[in-house]
């Protein structure tokens, strides 16, 4: 939806009402119910909106108010921020945006012309999570590692400073977070060999102020503070070399009332402990929340949800601030619900955990024990020896997307992700670290399936809801399931309802006290962020981005009946009466000649484009349609195949370059592997008649198994 009226006429009307964000507004943002003036919307990042004149009595009347179309089709994680009737987001390439809160229309659009070959160690995608305001700056991480104060009013910078080493591997795609006149970023990048930090830069300047490493480097170049000290007798071996991990890529939250701040620090690096850390350790500071002093970034408290951990488990994931009554007593708590599959409440004075009880289906660990505070471990879980069928798995039971908590009723909205995964680990003599890429130290590559039977598995053996979660009881109260997993984060209101999108393309009305959809709009993608409500002129606005990309949908490879349009925002109000332009059709040009590739070639070749291509293409080269679908290249494409994999053709425009760890004949093998997968799919949609038809009538999982089992067996 474009604009009827001339932008520089929309400008100085909002100019005229648009104003600071001071650190007064920020401490009462709670009150605010206008505006979203922070990631969380307040301080305690609740993700909770008293507005109520959109309500469970009147959803249905919802419509779409007006949209807006970015020019990419990269992934949309953004949380945008509405102050005073202007609406600002991010979207891939950490390019970030000015948009009427009322109509759509844009305002400014400011573009940091982030590097394209960084793409390759961005892990999830060259995502962005959104901005931060203080007085009149917004502040924006990139993924080159920069922290950028851009001027509120006109979108141009006003400071920039490199907050990452540019020789190693860290990418920023979190939202910064600003109290007290500092503004605090983390980064990314622990698979590809980084050691986690948090910053703190002054919010007029740019200048840093202190840095908290979370966890220990080389003791023989000496620790930064006995906090690294402490953490370097929990570790062993040489992890230095392996970068180690800890990276605080999401959650970082300013808790005003006790004057803390409070990290989520990541995972290990590699995944697999027996490599990272021979000889055990619980590995100080990973997979914890950390609690710093805001104003010197000195070491307060910690509580380490899963020590040693082996599964990827980061910490990383919201971090929520509420008071409750717990067992009888007032209580100020952390509510954290993050990969490892339980809510876990912490005392915010001192990190003492208080309850840990799992949301999703855990094998890792039995229960804690509430006397030590520690997971009990389950015996074989640790895949030593022995592959091992784990859950969560390694994406979690909840990742990035957003929960909300409604302190009125004590209620936790999680989109939950009910999903296991099979680790087998690379022994340490056969483990190689490779700088740019992945490193898990366990195998990205399993014994190949039928592409049907893999993609069938992907799509429903994996179970996702929306779920209740009574804080105070520690218990579920509901769950909502979805058809697909990878759905999105979640907004929670006075009117008794929970805002939530979907995978595949639904953006949801639900009773927050039953659980039941009141209302569904088709929205012709994957949404994944999460919502947020304001105000302008008094009606209430609810407005999501729209888009897939980022880590699960694209390695997942979920196929899609249509096209992926371009990244949107929407925003939705009561008689909302705009509507979308039709989803483009797909294109699917026929395949190219089969390779005279031996079938051993080819396997090869699928073990090296499950190592090295699936988590942006997709399993089976199956893509999300975020990034180019391997199966339906174009003619070009298949003739420069080489040139753009191993030579790095097209690394200009983020595809990266390859010939540090394939040669000429791997991508070769790669590339026949990816022929034979366009010519199977092409034979699939090629198919009429029984199976057609059989295939269209399965609704349910057991139906869909049956139909893969007899196509197989008579095939």
């Amino acid at each position: 939806m474009r604009p009827i009226i001339g932008l520089a006429l929309i400008a100085s009307v909002l100019q005229a009402f648009a104003g600071p964000v001071s650190p007064e507004r920020l401490l009462n943002a709670e009150a605010d119910n206008a505006n979203w003036l922070s990631h969380g919307r307040s301080y305690r990042e609740q993700r909770y909106s008293p507005l109520d004149q959109i309500n469970s009595a009147n959803a249905e009347q919802l419509g779409l108010a007006w949209y807006f179309e970015t020019d990419t089709h990269l992934g949309l994680e953004t949380t945008p921020l509405v102050i005073d009737g202007v609406l600002y987001f991010t979207g891939a390439w950490s390019t970030a945006y000015a948009v009427d809160a009322r109509t759509g229309a844009l305002l400014w659009k400011y573009d940091p012309e982030v590097p394209r070959e960084k793409s390759i160690t961005a892990c999830c995608g060259v995502v962005n999570r959104g901005l931060a305001a203080w007085e009149d700056k917004l502040y924006l991480g990139t993924v080159d590692g920069r922290l950028i104060a851009i001027d509120q009013e006109s979108g141009k910078p006003v400071w920039s400073t490199r907050t990452t080493d540019p020789t190693k591997a860290y990418s920023i795609t979190g939202a910064p977070r600003v109290a007290k006149g500092l503004v605090f970023i983390g980064n990314g990048g622990s698979e590809f060999g980084t050691r986690g930090y948090v910053s703190a830069y002054d919010a007029n300047t740019g200048e840093m102020r202190w840095r908290w490493h979370t966890i220990p480097g080389n003791p023989a170049e000496g620790f930064e503070n006995e906090a690294m000290e402490k953490a370097a007798a929990t570790w062993n071996g040489e992890w230095w070399q392996y970068g180690g991990g800890g990276t605080v890529w999401d959650a970082i939250v300013y808790d005003p009332e006790l004057d803390q701040l409070y990290l989520g620090v990541g995972n290990g690096a590699p995944h697999n402990r027996r490599i990272r850390s021979p000889g055990g350790g619980d590995n100080l500071y990973l997979s914890s929340v950390v609690a710093l002093d805001p104003d010197t970034g000195d070491y307060l408290w910690h509580y380490q949800e899963v020590p040693a951990d082996n599964w990827d488990y980061t910490a990383s994931q919201q971090i929520t601030l509420a008071d409750i009554t717990w067992q009888g007593e007032a209580r100020k708590v952390i509510v954290h619900a993050p990969k490892a599959g339980f809510v876990y409440l912490i005392d915010r004075h001192d990190g003492t955990l208080l309850s840990a009880e799992p949301f999703t289906t855990v094998t890792w660990a039995s229960h804690y024990d509430m006397s030590t505070g520690r997971p009990v471990e389950v015996e074989g879980q640790d895949y030593d020896g022995e592959p091992a069928m784990v859950y969560p798995s390694a994406i979690g039971g909840h990742n990035w997307q957003p929960m909300a908590y409604n302190p009125e009723s004590k209620m936790l909205y999680i989109p939950e992700l009910d999903m296991g995964m099979l680790f087998d680990e690379i022994k340490a003599p056969d483990y190689k670290h490779l700088k740019r890429h992945f490193n898990t130290g366990y195998k990205l590559s399993q014994d190949a399936l039928p592409q049907p039977v893999t993609q069938g598995i992907l799509k429903h053996f994996p179970k996702s809801h929306l779920l209740a979660w009574d804080v105070e009881k520690a218990e579920i109260a509901w769950k909502l399931p979805h058809p697909y997993i990878h759905n999105g984060g979640v907004l929670a209101t006075g009117g008794n309802l929970v805002f939530q999108g979907t995978s595949d393309g639904r953006f949801l009305a639900v009773s927050a006290d039953k659980g039941e959809i009141l209302w569904s709009f088709d929205a012709q993608n994957s949404i994944l962020p999460g919502p947020v409500t304001y105000t302008v002129d008094g009606e209430q606005y609810v407005a999501v981005g729209v888009g897939r990309g980022g880590a699960l949908t694209m390695n997942t490879g979920k196929s899609y009946p249509t096209e992926n349009p371009n990244n949107r925002i929407m925003a939705f109000k009561l008689q909302g009466s705009a509507t979308l332009p039709p989803a483009p059709e797909p294109e699917r040009p026929l395949p190219p000649p089969r390779t005279q590739a031996s079938e051993a070639e080819i396997e090869e070749g699928r073990k090296l484009f499950d190592r090295f291509c699936a988590r942006c293409h997709g399993a089976t080269a199956v893509g999300d349609g975020s990034i180019p679908d391997m199966r339906y290249l174009a003619p070009i494409w298949h003739e420069n195949f080489e040139a753009v994999v191993l030579n790095g053709l097209m690394e200009q425009a983020g595809m990266p370059r390859f010939d540090d760890v394939l040669n000429a004949k791997q991508v070769a093998n790669i590339h026949a592997y990816v022929i034979e997968r366009a010519h199977e799919d092409h034979a699939l949609r090629q198919q009429t008649g029984w199976w057609a038809e059989l295939k269209a009538k399965a609704t349910d999982l057991t139906t869909r198994v049956m139909a893969w089992f007899i196509r197989l067996t008579t095939s």
